[in-house]
């Protein structure tokens, strides 16, 4: 019996370690060594730069109705990276979805929201003079978010949906990975995190939905440690050499980012467990805002030379300091993080011209001196422009890929704040 157990209990455990394993597929490392003059490097160190990709095939049946084939590249959701801006793309489903569930009367994404404060290290916001009401609002806060990834914007919804609800709502929903423990670029403490903000929703001048001072009752800290680098700057500026804990920081692995970008695009092809409850018009306002650029946008606006057209276009594009405009004929459906030296871009690509539509994601890290909070990362020099080589080889592998059917792509062709 007790032979047994142990038998039982080591199949238990050598599963749980395999379902951990790094993942490469012959198509991808293939792909990338292909081109040793843009990869070589990265490839040599692969521990240093701790790439990930994930390289979805699309292709339709006679029907339009889509079938998806994933090759990955050094992916394991146990290998910690920090996700920077990506956690914004499920706080802002949440926060819809969070409004549809309320079914308040005049409550919508439009509706003026004012955030007050009640707790230490808590700001509040009545005014947006960005907006074309004056005021924010679900729906600008999702813009600014979505256009040029807004960190404010991000703890705004953050607050709206409190710590806890959004972490167990998103658990719920099968996305086991995401850990949202904190707001993005305040510094705070972390137990104040726990505290979101009362806030009201106002129309015609009259409150139509409140909610006040919330406190989360669980403890989002990951359970052991996340050392990485050498050396950490802390928040008043002092170096102190030890590993950085990224235990206090968010999570959110890459193939459960791909997943909830298809849950958004392709929500019939994801179990019902992972989607979330969205309108039709929830679904048309998020594919214009994850495609729309900078300049096209009228609130707020953008200026071009501030806000290029790959701003928050990495994959293909390289990032914001390529200036060029991005083809017509080419949308990107994504959400993009940088932070500590982590580059990450989780996008749906689409051609029109040439009928081509794929999935990518993938992650780089390029801190050299292994320090954080230096300000010293080689995003120019090696992260930029590695996603845009290899956004660039994945799309040329896909313009020679042979369809059986051409796909119909007319419902991610979106009518933008500003025609070209």
């Amino acid at each position: 019996m007790k032979t047994s157990f142990v038998f039982l209990l080591f199949l238990l455990v050598s599963q749980m370690v395999a379902s951990a394993q790094t993942k490469t597929d012959k198509l991808l490392e293939k792909l990338l060594r292909q081109h040793p003059e843009k990869f070589g490097k990265l490839l040599e160190h692969p521990e240093k730069y701790e790439i990930q990709i994930l390289y979805t095939q699309i292709d339709r049946d006679k029907h339009n109705k889509p079938s998806f084939k994933t090759y990955r590249y050094q992916v394991n959701p146990a290998h910690y990276f920090n996700p920077a801006s990506t956690v914004k793309l499920p706080a802002t489903l949440m926060a819809l979805e969070k409004l549809n569930t309320l079914q308040i009367p005049g409550l919508s994404k439009e509706t003026t929201m004012l955030t007050d404060s009640a707790w230490q290290g808590q700001t509040s916001v009545h005014q947006d003079s960005a907006s074309a009401s004056g005021f924010p609002s679900i729906a600008h806060y999702i813009k600014k978010i979505l256009v040029t990834s807004d960190n404010d914007a991000y703890n705004r919804l953050y607050e709206f949906l409190g710590q806890e609800p959004l972490n167990e709502g998103l658990k719920a929903k099968g996305y086991a990975s995401i850990r949202l423990p904190i707001r993005l670029a305040t510094f705070l403490p972390f137990e104040l995190d726990q505290y979101t903000n009362p806030m009201r929703f106002l129309q015609n001048g009259n409150v139509i939905y409140q909610q006040g001072l919330v406190k989360s009752t669980k403890n989002y800290k990951n359970s052991t440690p996340i050392l990485k680098g050498i050396g950490n700057y802390t928040n008043d500026d002092k170096l102190v050499m030890e590993p950085r804990d990224f235990a206090y920081s968010n999570t959110f692995a890459l193939e459960d980012q791909q997943l909830m970008l298809r849950a958004v695009l392709f929500p019939e092809s994801v179990p019902a467990k992972n989607r979330f409850a969205l309108s039709p018009e929830d679904y048309r306002f998020l594919y214009q805002y994850l495609s729309q650029l900078p300049r096209e946008t009228a609130y707020p606006a953008y200026k071009e030379e501030e806000y290029p057209d790959s701003f928050v276009k990495y994959l293909l594009f390289g990032g914001p300091t390529r200036k060029e405009r991005i083809p017509a004929n080419i949308r990107i459906f994504n959400k993009i993080g940088q932070s500590f030296g982590y580059l990450t871009d989780n996008a749906y690509v689409v051609d029109f011209d040439n009928k081509v539509e794929f999935l990518l994601s993938a992650t780089v890290h390029v801190n050299e001196d292994q320090i954080y909070n230096d300000g010293k990362y080689e995003y120019d020099s090696i992260g930029f422009p590695f996603l845009r080589d290899l956004g660039q080889v994945v799309y040329d592998l896909e313009l020679k890929r042979k369809r059986r059917h051409v796909p119909d792509l007319s419902s991610f062709k979106c009518t933008y704040d500003k025609p070209w």
